[in-house]
Formats: structure tokens, C-alpha cells, sequence
């Protein structure tokens, strides 16, 4: 049996997805051995051996979650989604009251006798978008999607609940979910009006806390991480951000082609080079071209997602693979924007690349959502394929 029969009888749903996700496998691989050397030094005596193998678990592990994943029929997620919200809810209480805290913020919890640590803000935009999903497919009828008071309470209290429970330790991440749930509502067909007041509830909500900032000088805390973060950004100096600093060199010295694999030097200055800012690490080391085919590689996978979702014969489908996947992309877009100071520092990952724990498994969930989605669309045209040869065989008889 052949290689391409081995991987399409077990691998199912769009091979264009397969390939992005192995194409970032290989390149996490690459960039975070080249990017964990100093760490390696630094904590493990000299052993470069032991962040690439860990990774590699990790990554293995994600792999392997996206495979499980996408063989599961979609239709089980929607029924998930009601008990999946309720406990990221609860899960995110709990975090911010007794959550491992690590630089001033608290956004992990660790379960107790494994030692192992889960972001559960990762964990709260699945169930939050499988949830919006769930609404928005039941009710696409224009008497239900126009009421009000039903929309409210079913779609947009639980994203103000959510968000805000995301909000006091990690900004960046309650407003990239806000984003996707209001872009997903948005293509759901909710009222413009009701989702232009809801974002005006928002806005006012950050202009009072930008409001008590500024009148109680605080700068401690996460509230001063956020004022530090926008003022450096906002005034261009990149000497006050020592991040930002070196990944513009990092960047600049990789050129068009880079500097080749394991040759890069700002690993050893650049803070988080295998998290946060893998990506100019990336660049530095495979050049501007290496820049464009990642980039590529996420807007390939909306592109997919959107054939998804015009093949889709379910409103639940749909939604579900488009607002996965627009977390994912806009996340990618975000990490990749801070690299080359487009945008302030997040703090964000980037997607199935950098180095993590919970978040590449959160990251395998998601994918292999979508390519449960994308498995029952091919199944459904297969189906179609098979009735239309029967007829045509029964015209010709």
C-alpha cells in the first residue's frame, strides 16, 4: 500500500489543513531547538537536548489530539458546548482567586498531584466559541435571531462573563475571544445595532478603567504592565522596550534569506525567543521569505476554512470551523504583529509554533475540530458523488 493510501485512510477532512499542520509541526521543531539553547544553559547545565525533547512530547501529544479529535462527529460538540461554558466559567473563578501566579498575573492552574499547569483562559475560548456556535445555528430563524432579550441573555452575557473573568491577568487574550465572538455574531446575523451597543459597553467599560488609572497614578501590577506596554508603543521608542529592541534586530539582520537554521544570535538577548517572539526568530533565520510562507501558511488555513464553510450543509458546522478558526488566525496575527512592533506586547503565542504546555494542546482541539468538520463535508459529497453516478447509471438503462 502506498504512501497516499496510508494517509488517506487514516488521515480524513481537508489535506490542505493536514499539510499546514504538519508544515508548523516540522518548523516548531526547528525554531524552538535553535531558540531554547541559552535557556538550556541557563537552567539545564548545557542540555539543549532537554527543551526539544520536551517540546517534541508536547508537540507529539498535540498531534495526537488532533487526530483523536477529528474523528469524532462535530454534531457531539454542540451538545458539549452548554457544559464546556459552565465549567470554563467556573474554572476561570477559580484561577483568579487561587490560580499560579507568574509575572504579576494569574492564569494558570495547576492540577493537583500531576504538577502540570493549564491556562484555562485557552480552554474557556473553545468552549465560549463551540457555545456561540450552538446559539447561533438554533437560531437562524429571523424571528429569533432579531429578539433582543433572546439574544442577550443566550450570546452576549456569556461572552461579557467570559471575557471579563479573562481580562484581569491577560488583556490581550479577552479581547482577541471579544473580537472572534463579535466577528462570529456578526456572520451569525445579529443585528449590527445590538452588536454596536454591546461594543459601546465595552469601550466604556476600558475608558473607566483607563479613567481610574490615570486618576489613581497607579502603575503596579497588571494595570501597570498594560500602561508600560501601550506608552512605549504609543511613543515609538523602542530603547524603553528592550523586547521590542531586539526583535527589530533580529528581524533586520535576518534579510532575505536568513542567517540559515540554528545561526541566530538574538536567541541569546531577545526574552521569551521560543514563545512569545519565535517569530522573529524565525525571520532572523530563514529570512524575509521564511516570514512570508508562515504567514501564508495561516491565511492558507482561513482560506480552507472558508471552503469548509460554503460546503457546509449545517449552520453548526459552519460556525464551528470559522470561529476556530479565526481565533487561531487572529492569534497568529497578533504574535506576528508584535514581532515587527505592529502592534503593543501580548504576550501571545503563536499557534502550534512556539513552545508551551496546555496551549498546544488546546491548539490540537481546535484543529482537529475543524478537520471533524471539514471529514463530515467530504462525507456528505461523497454521498452526493454516489447518488448522482446511480442516477445517471439509471437514466442509461
Amino acid at each position: 500500500m502506498r504512501l497516499t493510501e496510508v494517509l488517506s485512510k487514516y488521515f480524513k477532512g481537508d489535506k490542505v489543513i493536514w499539510g499546514v499542520v504538519f508544515a508548523l509541526s516540522i518548523l516548531s521543531l526547528l525554531a524552538v531547538y535553535s531558540s531554547t539553547g541559552t535557556l538550556a544553559y541557563k537552567y539545564q547545565e548545557g542540555n539543549t537536548a532537554y527543551y526539544i525533547i520536551k517540546h517534541f512530547v508536547l508537540l507529539a501529544a498535540g498531534l495526537s489530539i488532533i487526530f483523536v479529535t477529528h474523528l469524532i462527529p462535530f454534531k457531539y460538540y454542540s451538545r458539549l458546548s452548554q457544559l464546556f461554558l459552565y465549567l470554563s466559567i467556573f474554572l476561570l473563578a477559580i484561577t483568579l482567586v487561587m490560580g499560579t501566579s507568574l509575572n504579576q498575573a494569574s492564569r494558570w492552574l495547576t492540577l493537583p498531584g500531576l504538577g502540570f499547569t493549564i491556562q484555562t483562559s485557552d480552554f474557556a475560548k473553545l468552549a465560549l466559541i463551540m457555545y456561540i456556535a450552538r446559539v447561533l445555528s438554533l437560531r437562524q430563524d429571523d424571528k429569533k435571531i432579531n429578539d433582543f432579550n433572546g439574544v442577550f441573555v443566550s450570546l452576549i452575557i456569556p461572552v461579557i462573563i467570559v471575557c471579563g473573568l479573562i481580562m484581569p491577568a491577560n488583556l490581550s487574550t479577552a479581547v482577541i475571544l471579544f473580537a472572534t465572538s463579535f466577528l462570529l455574531m456578526f456572520i451569525g446575523r445579529v443585528k449590527v445595532k445590538y452588536l454596536l451597543g454591546i461594543s459601546g459597553v465595552g469601550v466604556l467599560i476600558v475608558a473607566l478603567i483607563i479613567a481610574g488609572v490615570i486618576i489613581s497614578g497607579s502603575s503596579t501590577g497588571r494595570i501597570g504592565t498594560w500602561q508600560n506596554r501601550i506608552e512605549s508603543f504609543a511613543s515609538g521608542d523602542s530603547e524603553t522596550n528592550y523586547q521590542v529592541e531586539q526583535s527589530k534586530i533580529a528581524i533586520a539582520t535576518g534579510g532575505i534569506l536568513g542567517k540559515g537554521p540554528g545561526n541566530s544570535t538574538q536567541r541569546n538577548f531577545l526574552p521569551h525567543p521560543y514563545s512569545d517572539f519565535i517569530y522573529a526568530i524565525i525571520i532572523e533565520e530563514y529570512g524575509f521569505f521564511g516570514g512570508v510562507i508562515v504567514l501564508f501558511l495561516y491565511l492558507f488555513l482561513l482560506y480552507r476554512a472558508g471552503v469548509i464553510v460554503r460546503k457546509s450543509r449545517r449552520t453548526f458546522a459552519a460556525f464551528l470551523a470559522i470561529g476556530l478558526t479565526i481565533s487561531l488566525v487572529f492569534q497568529a496575527m497578533i504574535n506576528m504583529g508584535v514581532a515587527v512592533h505592529l502592534f503593543p506586547v501580548t504576550g501571545q503565542t503563536l499557534p502550534l509554533v512556539s513552545m508551551g504546555g496546555s496551549s498546544i494542546l488546546f491548539t490540537g482541539v481546535a484543529f482537529g475540530i475543524i478537520l471533524s468538520v471539514s471529514r463530515s463535508v467530504e462525507k456528505n459529497e461523497e454521498l452526493v458523488n454516489e447518488s448522482d453516478l446511480q442516477t445517471e447509471s439509471e437514466t442509461e438503462e
